[in-house]
């Protein structure tokens, strides 16, 4: 099948979080931001729900790129988290984008790393 849509998750790197919390902010970022996508949204989902999760190095990186998808009129979160568990409270740990066509997601991120 080809994917024509395709959702970001970024993830910043200098907060070192365990593989559990990472994910589980991805997680937030990633619904988040596909219940802004309106209609693109089912077309995503019929497709497969592709995503890439993306590192970031900090927060001024994690906003930087919230900022353009969102200068671009993407579908984007910015994920604070609640200091409930590894961080404390108003840390901005993830982004998400999309899902939008995967040339407007490209756009923002395709020079960004997979999450390693």
């Amino acid at each position: 099948m080809d994917f024509n849509y395709k959702q970001a998750i970024l993830i910043r790197k200098d907060l070192n979080l365990s593989k559990g919390k990472a994910i589980a902010q991805g997680a937030h970022a990633s619904v988040e931001a596909f219940v802004k996508s309106k209609e693109i949204g089912n077309t995503w989902l019929q497709e497969g729900m592709k995503k890439v999760v993306l590192e970031v190095a900090d927060e001024a990186e994690l906003i930087k790129y919230f900022q353009t998808a969102k200068d671009l009129g993407l579908p984007a979160c910015l994920i604070t988290d609640a200091g409930h568990t590894e961080i404390p409270a108003g840390k901005k740990t993830a982004v998400g984008i999309g899902p939008a066509l995967d040339a407007d997601i490209d756009k923002v991120t395709g020079e960004l790393k997979l999450l390693g």
